[in-house]
């Protein structure tokens, strides 16, 4: 510590000297009288350089103490988690909150490097959402109203309880720190009087340079902590309202959320929640307005007696003028909202299904479909950008009305103007242009705040799931873990008429195996629903003992480890954990995966195959050790050896105590249940053992035909014996690869971290963006207007104050009419630059954000399918919502407020300088500590800055992946963890953003108290120059601008800091604008002809493929041809590369070596629109769009009802719309949720009969399907695509078993590749060991087959 010490000795002692030197100097002319001399403004410099040099010591002191106050912390019981700071504003001092010197370490800290998430001290208690959140939700508990509704007056009152302290204190604060502004206006006339040699007691310049100085620093202390308090109480108020917001996505019934589709929902967290925390800023704005007006109508009326009638209807007139206003700006405000609205959901469910739309070759189409929802956006975005700038050119005028008004009834009253009269009025017209230029923007953002709560409110009033629908008893309270007794069940409460099961009666024991099995559209998934107490209850009762797990039909899979999506929340038993593993024959797939458990699967799972997603669901699943066990046909997705081997391990050997109900597909597996299911229109048709209801036909003998006449196709190709032994024969092409090598530094995650810039925001962000519409010229002209009002806006003071008389015996320079008349024509050309103004500030507004917006989302839409499989939707969505929102009506209104504000810094200071030069002495070295004061701020204000749209994005990704997953986590009652989780998110976004909101406040107040003292300085120059030296309406005029200097210094430098943290909105709009594109849609130079292809051969030279450079190779040298006109079936275990092969056919990866051609024509030499119009795929996960049963098959537009009718009969699907009112228009919801995944499967085969291309894709087109279902897919096929090359990659084996040649995968290696006869032929064969072992899987089928 000495050394420290000993350093600070210099500065202090030099400062002590030049003081000592100051007051000699001061006094030396007190006697003398004689003009100041230079050693004062020379020891002047000096005290200040002094005193800035001890602050900056001391600064320096505080902060190694408190380094070293830290190194004595505990090492353990501390309640921080390791590598976090913790709350320094917690643990302040008094001195060190009235000051925000608690933020010191921060700031120095984030000098010395770019801050990171950790380098953010915590929240203190009292700010975090865990403890705010539960005290919301309880007070809105509390106010629902007599329909025990939430109500949005009801949630204001809420909010208002949480933040009702800082309310009050920053009210206190808001009062007084007014009332402080009023202290130079009513000061100034007896100032003025007191330079002109009026002195009515001893020491009064004295006195009121005191004055003066105390009304400034008090001020400026109470602004920065109501400012401050103000931001703390708005995100205090975002982070639990996003809380609540989250936990009512985690209880919505099914049936709401139909109508709230999760991109409307994203809007609520990312717009309407975060307008709520900033409505903060104007708490107090209304009531503060009447007591502005009211102290400055007082004001006026002592200086200029009943000319203040003339100012109060002025001002009224003013205010009344809002109402119409205000009622255009909500309406409009409304309607921008609804299309944004619009807009996010159609963006959130096209970035869902980005892999679809590119396989089809449909993303440009989507595109214009985003942009034609923008066009509808724009317009409103329009209206209201110009009807706000008419707003401000009102409101910019209207103190220039109030001062006309007044000064003009005094004129015609006969009230005399003198000088200190008209400067105090001035004054006071200055201080009230703030609450009336506030009042747009007040106004404006009223209405954003109650439209967003009225939106908020009503999200929140939507039906939950009946918790009351299922009775839940504990475990071990009788024999009974599942019973239905007359149970009536719909999706739409409303809608008894229409229900989805009807008459159901089930009774499961514990230990049971129970199968559900049924045609698509049956039901099947909706009893297991009504299990989980996800389908509204007409009637009946259900009853359900014990715990539950349950496995989707469609896996969800959440970011993250693939460790952590099995545990989902559970400790680690390692010993269970690998018999998981091995049950789930994961272990394979670990080895193969760079990071085995531990690499990060990206979102939805879309680094793994459709099985791997799978089988880590129902390890999620075994893990859990629940009571009860709820699968939804979990062996579509996998191959037929991993289905067995998930049959036999998982359902007969890990689950043989359990109570298990599996939804199936497979008749194989079902000779295995205690009890069966068939499901038909809603209904159970029959139930009972399986060879009890086979012999009673019915619905069951229809399945089990169909699985009969499937393995006869086995019968007739000669079946081979089903005991294989010896390894399998490799019938490998000689021309393959083997595997290439791996250097172990190329691994990396597929998920890295968001990218953020780090460091200044380069000027050329700046540049792009002013210069993007009309490159620059209105902004030119917005800079032309600005000075112009700046220099009229002085003009017409200046004139005021030189034009009026001293006092009333003093002869007036200009008569009355001529003052008047010339303040009118300066007013009125401010007026005219305010209205120029703003009509720029619009055009560029609305212009700049559709150039940006149409930039990023071409962009997007064309980059490749790594992009998006390595980005998480949550961070695209918050450049299009929330760095959208800034773009559209922030960003340009903080550059010219930046702008203006310098432009009126300069003004302030020209006038100060032009009264006494001398203080451009005090003004450098004081500027010169501004400036340092902030570049050392700004590092880490940019930074923090930077991890507030940083921290956002997993907030939202948390809630939409929350959303879609809300079904799995309800069933496995893991709503408090999901809530944890999300807390937590909450809480590392508010860090940074309330830790920047402070730092902005210590410059501030540092800032304030250097004006201050410059302002202090200047007075004090004022008063000691002899008199007549400088006119005395000059220098009172001075003075009047020198009172806005603080709030002045503090705007810019706000201004500035603001727009730095805004512009990064752009800087993130641009990065996304420039992300590297696939290869050209179309190549003009190389177009296949219209027939191409006209054989549909498909010849594989060499071909290696890998995601992503950093990962390894997934095909590892295939060489192989599929010959024109002929069915190759693909098989192979899950995760060989199947669909990656099909991903490279139709280019969503690009090989690494090697190439594909079709008809001789290399597919890496063609535009992409011009390959993948010309193939066709059924894709593995069946995928509607909202809009119509239309609008899915044909989104192109491309043909007429009769053809898609005549679609729909071939594939099953004609009789199911033409029953449905609306017929092709019937509406599809989001994700086509109102249609079975069955279904879903069809429409995509209605898409490719539409299609009827040369080469048809099918890439487990039939896994969501019944046997008999499957069979009629492979007959349509078969009679309309007899001339075409088909692919198909099948689970089932008897789909392939027609095929003219199969094609086995190994590890991303051709194991086999021959015509399934010559195949079936070797008994050693990989292929001969999966039909055997599917013939083995339905052996017990077989007997009963036998039978019949």
């Amino acid at each position: 510590m000495q050394p420290a010490a000993a350093a600070a000795k210099p500065p202090g002692r030099t400062s002590q000297v030049s003081c000592y030197s100051l007051v000699v100097d001061y006094v030396y002319y007190k006697r003398t009288h004689d003009s100041i001399p230079m050693l004062f403004v020379s020891d002047s410099v000096s005290s200040i350089m002094g005193l800035f040099l001890c602050f900056v010591g001391l600064s320096h002191k505080t902060d190694e103490v408190s380094q070293n106050h830290n190194l004595e912390q505990p090492l353990l019981n501390s309640s921080v988690s390791r590598g976090e700071a913790e709350s320094t504003y917690e643990n302040a001092s008094f001195f060190s909150l009235l000051t925000f010197s608690w933020m010191n370490s921060v700031i120095a800290k984030g000098n010395k490097k770019a801050l990171d998430l950790e380098d953010v001290p915590q929240l203190a208690s009292i700010d975090s959402v865990r403890r705010v959140y539960p005290v919301l939700l309880n007070k809105v508990e509390s106010l629902r109203n007599e329909d025990n509704q939430i109500t949005s007056f009801g949630l204001t009152k809420a909010l208002l309880y949480i933040v009702w302290k800082e309310f009050v204190i920053t009210g206190l604060l808001a009062l007084v720190s007014s009332l402080c502004s009023f202290v130079g206006p009513y000061l100034i006339e007896e100032f003025v009087q007191y330079l002109n040699g009026q002195k009515d007691y001893k020491n009064q310049g004295f006195v009121l340079v005191a004055a003066f100085l105390v009304s400034n620093i008090v001020g400026c202390f109470t602004r920065r902590h109501w400012f401050f308090k103000l931001q703390q109480a708005g995100i205090r108020a975002w982070t639990a309202i996003v809380a609540m917001i989250y936990q009512k996505g985690l209880i919505i019934s099914g049936q709401s959320k139909k109508g709230n589709s999760s991109g409307e929902i994203i809007n609520y967290i990312a717009v309407d929640a975060q307008r709520i925390g900033d409505y903060a800023w104007y708490m107090h704005d209304f009531w503060l307005v009447l007591v502005q007006v009211g102290v400055a109508l007082w004001l006026l009326y002592k200086n200029l007696g009943l000319a203040v009638i003339a100012s109060l209807i002025a001002t009224i007139i003013v205010l009344l003028a809002n109402l119409p206003l205000g009622n255009i700006q909500e309406k409009l405000q409304d309607d921008l909202m609804k299309s944004k609205d619009k807009r996010m959901k159609s963006t959130s469910e096209i970035l869902r299904n980005m892999r679809i739309l590119k396989l089809q070759g449909w993303e440009m189409k989507f595109l214009s479909k985003i942009i034609k929802l923008r066009d509808e956006e724009e317009g409103a975005l329009k209206k209201y950008t110009y009807t706000l700038s008419m707003t401000s050119f009102i409101f910019w005028g209207a103190p220039i009305v109030v001062a006309v008004a007044t000064f003009a009834t005094c004129l015609f009253v006969g009230i005399p103007l003198e000088s200190g009269k008209v400067i105090s009025a001035l004054a006071t017209f200055k201080i009230l242009q703030e609450p009336i230029y506030n009042l747009p923007d007040l106004i404006s953002v009223f209405f954003q705040t109650k439209v967003s709560l009225g939106r908020i409110a009503t999200y929140l009033r939507l039906n939950d799931i009946d918790p009351c629908a299922v009775n839940k008893v504990t475990h071990g309270s009788s024999e009974v873990a599942v019973e239905i007794i007359n149970g009536n069940f719909s999706w739409d409460s409303n809608a008894s008429s229409n229900q989805t099961l009807k008459d159901v009666n089930v009774r499961v024991n514990h230990g049971m195996r129970v199968a559900v099995c049924g045609i698509i559209g049956s039901g099947k998934s909706s009893l297991l629903s009504c299990i989980l107490g996800e389908v509204s209850k007409i009637s009946g009762s259900v009853k359900v003992e014990g715990s539950k797990a349950y496995v989707a039909q469609s896996p969800w899979i959440q970011s993250g480890k693939i460790e952590d999506n099995i545990l989902f929340g559970r400790e680690m038993d390692r010993e269970r954990y690998e018999k998981v593993l091995e049950a789930c024959a994961l272990n394979k797939d670990l080895e193969i995966l760079s990071f085995g458990d531990q690499t990060v699967i990206g979102e939805r799972g879309i680094n793994l195959s459709g099985g791997q997603k799978q089988r880590i669901q129902i390890a999620r699943a075994l893990y859990q050790d629940a009571d009860i066990y709820l699968f939804d046909d979990p062996f579509s997705a996998v191959d037929a050896h991993t289905g067995s081997h998930l049959f036999n391990e998982c359902m007969l050997n890990f689950l043989d105590s359990k109570t298990v109900i599996y939804i199936t597909h497979q008749v194989e597996f079902l000779h295995a249940a205690d009890l069966i299911f068939v499901l038909r229109d809603g209904r159970i048709t029959q139930a009972g053992k399986y060879d009890d209801i086979l012999n009673y036909g019915g619905d069951f003998m229809d399945l089990v035909s169909a699985h009969k006449e499937a393995l006869s196709a086995i019968d007739a190709m000669g079946a081979v014996d089903q005991e294989q032994r010896g390894t399998s024969k490799k019938y490998t092409n000689n021309g393959q690869n083997g595997k290439p090598y791996d250097s172990p530094g190329s691994k990396a995650q597929l998920v890295q971290e968001e990218e953020r810039e780090k460091g200044r925001v380069g000027f050329s962000v700046y540049w792009k963006y002013i210069t993007m519409t009309y490159g620059g010229a209105l902004a030119l002209l917005i800079l032309l207007a600005v000075i112009l009002f700046q220099i009229l806006q002085i003009g017409s003071n200046y004139w005021m104050a030189w034009a009026s008389p001293a006092s009333a015996n003093d002869p007036a320079p200009v008569t009355r009419s001529t003052l008047i008349i010339v303040y009118v024509a300066l007013a009125a050309g401010c007026a005219i630059c305010v209205l120029a103004r703003g009509l720029f500030i619009a055009t560029i507004a609305y212009k700049t954000a559709t150039i940006l917006f149409h930039r990023m989302h071409l962009a997007i839409f064309r980059s490749p399918m790594s992009f998006f499989d390595s980005t998480p939707s949550g961070r695209i969505l918050n450049r299009a919502s929330t760095d959208q929102s800034e773009v559209d009506l922030q960003i340009p209104y903080q550059v010219a407020s930046f702008v203006f504000a310098i432009i009126q810094l300069f003004g302030i200071i020209a006038v100060m300088s032009q009264c006494a030069w001398q203080v451009i002495i005090i003004f450098i070295p004081v500027a010169g500590m501004c400036i340092w004061l902030q570049q050392y701020y700004l590092p880490s204000a940019r930074e923090m800055a930077r991890l507030v749209g940083v921290c956002k994005g997993p907030v939202i990704q948390n809630f939409a992946e929350t959303i879609s997953g809300s079904l799995t986590i309800r069933s496995f009652d893991q709503q408090a963890r999901f809530q944890d989780l999300n807390l937590k998110l909450n809480d590392d976004f508010a860090r940074p953003k309330f830790h920047a909101a402070a730092a902005i406040e210590w410059l501030k107040i540092r800032l304030d108290m250097l004006s201050s003292f410059t302002f202090a300085v200047f007075l004090i120059f004022l008063i000691s120059i002899p008199k007549g030296s400088i006119d005395p309406s000059i220098a009172g005029l001075a003075v009047t601008y020198g009172f806005t200097l603080n709030t002045l210094q503090g705007l810019v430098v706000w201004t500035l800091t603001n727009l730095e943290n805004k512009i990064i909105s752009v800087e993130r709009i641009f990065q996304y604008s420039s992300i590297p594109s696939e290869p050209p849609l179309v190549i003009e130079s190389n177009r296949p002809n219209d027939q191409w292809p006209s054989q549909g051969e498909v010849d594989i030279h060499r071909l290696q493929v890998r995601y992503a450079p950093h990962m390894p190779l997934v095909l590892r040298g295939l060489m192989c041809t599929f010959n024109g006109g002929k069915k190759t079936g693909i098989v192979g275990r899950t995760g060989s590369g199947k669909s990656t092969l099909i991903q490279t056919l139709f280019r969503l990866v690009e090989p690494t070596a090697g190439q594909i051609l079709i008809d001789g024509i290399n597919i890496a030499t063609i535009g992409l629109h011009d390959l993948r119009s010309r193939l066709s795929i059924i894709p593995q996960d069946p995928t509607m769009f909202e809009g119509t049963i239309r609008s899915n098959l044909d989104p192109l537009e491309e043909y007429t009802d009769d053809q898609i009718w005549e679609a729909l009969d071939k594939c099953q699907l004609g009789d199911e719309v033409r029953s449905k009112v609306e017929k092709l228009d019937s509406p599809v919801i989001e994700n086509g949720e109102n249609w079975s995944v069955g279904q879903r499967q069809l429409v995509c085969l209605g898409r490719v009969l539409l299609k009827k291309t040369k080469v048809l894709v099918l890439d487990e087109a039939t896994a969501s399907v019944d046997t008999a279902t499957d069979g009629m897919i492979q007959q349509t096929l078969g009679k309309h695509f007899t001339d075409s090359t088909v692919i198909m990659i099948a689970h089932r084996i008897t789909s392939v078993l027609d095929s003219d040649m199969v094609l086995v995968l190994e590890q991303g290696l051709i194991d086999e590749y021959d015509s399934p006869t010559k195949l079936l032929e070797d008994n050693s064969s990989s292929f001969a060991k999966l039909v055997a072992e599917y013939s083995m899987r339905s052996s017990s089928s077989y007997e009963n087959l036998a039978a019949i």
